[in-house]
């Protein structure tokens, strides 16, 4: 099908222009596989579609019939081309983009401002804390803390996320404020479910590692319920960076053990392999990149 189609193109074009020649050059093609096209479409069609003389061509009746049909698909694959070109030069289309929950409500009005500055863009955000298959299920983007190899992918670094151990003044007003990671096993802690050892806290500084088995006063599998835990005063919890900028500014939360680092999770922005970027998919990408850069500046202005 697809080398009848070509065949019809090639037609229309060499009635355009009148010369096998010329016609050849414009299709990128030699003059005699131009012919040879034209001759195997006259071979299916069971009919000559031109009168050939050294001088010029002219349509026989069936090529009259034929030549509006031809130029009308030639005149549809362009349209076809430059639509695809256009969603590439400009910002509109879909854009899927599938991210872990917590992470998906932090930076939310990110993609609304994208929205509002490119409504063009039709964007389909999937919060899912599981590893989604990017090309199978038809994503133009995700967020990962961890990438496997797989060559269909590309995965560029994001951002180097780093749990900060935060308490609401209130509850410090009511606890001893810890002054090592050890202090924690007498204080409510607020854990993530999500993670199999998220009782067992780990700790580093100057080359020494500290684990802390805590007392979970809350457990939840889900980092914004437990910021609202932390913020009524219920515990100390461990939030990414990311999360808390504001409370930590305003004051509503309280940094905790700021010379004791957490192990740090790598995100990876990722899209399927392609040959460049639609603009819609790049300014979805750019937009996430530079919230994370503003967040990383952040983390040290507070630190």
């Amino acid at each position: 099908m697809q080398e009848q189609l070509a065949d019809l193109v090639a037609f229309a074009v060499l009635c355009e222009v009148g010369s096998f020649t010329t016609a050849a050059q414009r299709l990128g093609c030699s003059k005699g596989q131009l012919s040879k096209r034209i001759r195997a479409l006259e071979s299916r069609l069971e009919t000559d579609l031109l009168h050939r003389t050294t001088r010029r061509l002219t349509l026989t009746a069936a090529g009259r019939e034929l030549l509006p049909e031809a130029q009308a698909l030639r005149r549809q694959g362009e349209r076809a081309l430059q639509s695809v070109a256009r969603l590439r030069e400009e910002a509109t289309g879909q854009v899927r983009l599938t991210v872990p929950v917590s992470l998906g409500y932090t930076f939310f009005e990110v993609l609304l401002a994208c929205r509002t500055a490119h409504p063009g863009i039709q964007l389909e955000v999937v919060l899912d804390n599981g590893y989604r298959e990017l090309v199978a299920d038809g994503f133009d983007l995700a967020i990962r803390a961890r990438v496997e190899p797989d060559e269909r992918l590309v995965a560029r670094p994001l951002f180097a996320m780093q749990e900060l151990t935060c308490a609401a003044p209130g509850y410090l007003q009511r606890h001893e404020i810890p002054a090592a990671p050890a202090d924690l096993a007498g204080h409510a802690c607020l854990v993530n479910s999500h993670y199999a050892e998220g009782e067992r806290w780990l700790y580093h500084r100057d080359h020494g590692l500290e684990r802390v088995q805590v007392n979970p006063g809350l457990a939840c599998n889900h980092y914004s319920l437990l910021k609202q835990a932390a913020l009524a005063g219920h515990g100390i919890a461990r939030l990414p960076s990311f999360m808390v900028h504001e409370e930590l500014a305003s004051g509503a939360l309280v940094w905790l053990l700021k010379e004791w680092r957490t192990p740090s999770l790598p995100l990876f922005l990722v899209h399927p392999y392609q040959g460049g970027l639609p603009k819609r998919t790049r300014v979805v990408a750019e937009a996430l990149s530079d919230w994370f850069e503003r967040s990383r500046q952040r983390l040290e202005a507070l630190g």
